[in-house]
């Protein structure tokens, strides 16, 4: 695992891209999870991410247990705080000597991420309601 952090700061696919380069991969798979203006039925004005102090340390512990001796390095970041449509909400990468075992360990990294590490989503919606997403 090269990065993994948990940020209030605009996220940059070129950097968690970088962190995984290695002249031993010949694949990479990469998500990039990004605010949609809508949910369902419901049209989304923003978001907001809280995140549990432990987030970061779970967050690289999750990045940790998904390494396999086919995968050559796993970076993952995800943000915190207000976020607009169209905004980078996390963005992972796997690279691998073949691309088969990057995207499948990206898939498992997201969809691990989103059920194990305390990071929270309070949706606006433009009727005026909102909804929490993934509470304890």
């Amino acid at each position: 695992m090269r990065l993994a952090q948990v940020r209030d700061e605009p996220l940059s696919v070129d950097e968690v891209l970088g962190a995984v380069r290695d002249p031993d991969a010949g694949g990479v798979g990469l998500f990039v999870g990004v605010v949609r203006r809508h949910d369902h039925t419901k049209g989304v004005e923003a978001l907001d991410y809280s995140a549990h102090p432990t987030a970061e340390a779970v967050l690289a512990r999750t990045a940790e247990q998904v390494l396999r001796d086919d995968v050559t390095a796993v970076a993952v970041t995800h943000r915190t705080g207000h976020l607009e449509v169209g905004d980078l909400a996390v963005v992972v990468a796997v690279s691998a000597p073949h691309r088969g075992p990057a995207l499948e360990v990206c898939r498992e990294l997201i969809d691990t991420l989103k059920t194990t590490v305390p990071i929270w989503k309070h949706q606006q919606f433009d009727d005026g309601s909102d909804e929490w997403v993934g509470l304890p």
